[in-house]
């Protein structure tokens, strides 16, 4: 009799375990598709995520699938042809409907999200501005995905949503279930990284900070993501993305020989040039320079018509040059990062990405486990302002000659906006972090948009069952092993077999 009790039972314990495996297997993935396209200064790239639309109000789920960079430049770029800008894009456009399952074009959401370029674009002419997002909203249109909307996003906006991405992607907001959330819960509600985003137009510093005070509400956001309040302190610098912040530079440095050349009657002129390499040479159309905003404050009526550089590679010289542009003279809060601009104590970690993450990368400083300490960071960057121009050029021929030429000036201007602008030192240097990429997405502000847009990340936590499907199989598993074990064992000790009994005799 205990032998069959024992067959049925283990095999009412192997119908228990299939039953528990068939009812709990997961569904057959339905994924949803996204697309956002950043309209940037230089250039526009445009990004493809996906999620399991089972989870569409859960975090942790969204990855990006696919990038395009658009050819040519951003979509400001088109303020005289702005009739161009909306096709630009055609060809990303026919990327994402190949990625994209056909069936899904149709409720798959695209945004655009124009940034810095077109904020100087809409200062500097707001019609031009105003056509050239209508010939992209055009052309989003006639795609066959469900186009959102074509706008300008505000530079507190870019710092928000870059916060947004590159926490959700590190897993800084609640993204566990089941038993996982009592270890997830001891960890610090503020366990929250910064955001340091750098442009070619615009820079934004973001962050949550305990000693963050009512003087200056306009840098303050708050939000309610996942069950948690996060009280944010952001601001945008626009025009010292790298660069504008370039042409800053530049426009400074023809004031100071506006006297010298005053009482000249020339048609051109040449400026020695700390900041690019020695034997690099640039010619400037002094009409072109002051139409930007960034720059037209500084027009001088110079008596000549073009400006040539010379590069002299001369670091320590760059740095002098650059640290002009940050006004720290004048303070009316309790501290400020500069040009009067309040900004709390650095708290926390901070991911540098875009600019930041690029310029660091191309000279080797992020290949490095851990971060590598400011002296070594400089030293790097001075050596490389130090090498002949035709020494570099050979070296990385495969690099478009103006990027090549001005990665000195933007290693010189990061580290002048990070430590003179933010005030980062030798002390906290190793709480930034460069990021390109943070697991298969990139760090940049288009995923905080989207999650935002869709409402992906909930403000309260959602409901759900207290395990997971593989802890539930799991713990059933077990559970079925033990029964079988302990069946087994009383049918030993009350059913003893003859070769034991022979045994104990």
């Amino acid at each position: 009799i205990l032998l069959i009790l024992g067959f049925f039972s283990t095999l009412a314990v192997i119908a228990l375990i299939a039953v528990a495996v068939t009812q709990n297997q997961p569904l057959p993935k339905n994924i949803k598709y996204g697309i956002v396209l950043d309209a940037g200064s230089s250039h526009t790239n445009l990004y493809v995520y996906e999620w399991p639309a089972e989870k569409e109000n859960d975090t942790g789920v969204v990855k990006q699938v696919e990038v395009c960079k658009v050819e040519g430049p951003g979509i400001s770029g088109y303020s005289h042809a702005t009739e161009k800008a909306g096709p630009s894009l055609a060809q990303c456009l026919q990327q994402a409907k190949e990625v994209i399952p056909s069936a899904q074009h149709k409720e798959t959401p695209v945004y655009l999200g124009a940034t810095a370029g077109m904020r100087l674009l809409r200062l500097q002419n707001e019609s031009a501005a105003d056509k050239v997002l209508s010939s992209v909203g055009n052309t989003l249109r006639s795609a066959p995905f469900n186009f959102q909307g074509a706008r300008i996003i505000t530079g507190q906006e870019e710092g928000a949503y870059g916060w947004i991405t590159i926490n959700y992607l590190l897993g800084n907001f609640k993204q566990v279930s089941g038993w996982k959330k009592l270890l997830h819960s001891l960890k610090s509600l503020s366990e929250t990284s910064g955001a340091l985003d750098l442009g070619g137009a615009s820079t934004q510093i973001t962050f949550v900070s305990k000693d963050l005070t009512s003087e200056s509400p306009e840098n303050q956001l708050y939000f309610r993501l996942y069950g948690k309040d996060y009280q944010v302190y952001t601001h945008s610098f626009l025009c010292y993305g790298k660069d504008q912040a370039l042409q800053q530079k530049l426009a400074r440095d023809l004031q100071a020989i506006w006297i010298v050349f005053y009482f000249q009657t020339v048609e051109n002129s040449t400026l020695p040039d700390p900041c690019f390499h020695k034997g690099y040479e640039r010619t400037i159309n002094i009409s072109d320079f002051f139409k930007n905003p960034c720059t037209s404050g500084k027009e001088k009526q110079l008596p000549f018509s073009q400006l040539y550089i010379k590069g002299e590679g001369d670091y320590q010289k760059c740095r002098e040059n650059i640290q002009q542009l940050f006004n720290k003279s004048n303070c009316s809060y309790s501290s400020c990062s500069f040009n009067g601009i309040y900004l709390p104590p650095l708290q926390g970690d901070f991911g540098a990405f875009s600019a930041f993450y690029f310029v660091m990368n191309f000279l080797n400083l992020t290949s490095e486990p851990n971060p590598l300490a400011l002296n070594k960071v400089t030293s790097t960057i001075e050596s490389f302002c130090a090498r002949p121009w035709q020494e570099v050029k050979t070296a990385y021929h495969h690099i478009k000659e103006k990027y090549l030429s001005e990665y000195c000036f933007s290693g010189a201007y990061i580290l002048s906006l990070l430590e003179n602008g933010y005030e980062f030192t030798e002390n906290n240097w190793q709480m930034i972090h460069f990021l390109g990429k943070i697991g298969s997405s990139d760090a940049g502000w288009t995923l905080g948009y989207m999650l935002n847009l869709t409402n992906m990340i909930p403000a309260e936590e959602p409901a759900g069952p207290p395990l997971s499907h593989g802890s539930y199989v799991g713990l059933m598993v077990l559970c079925s092993l033990v029964l079988v074990s302990v069946l087994l064992f009383a049918w030993l000790l009350f059913h003893k077999p003859k070769c034991l009994q022979k045994g104990i005799v």
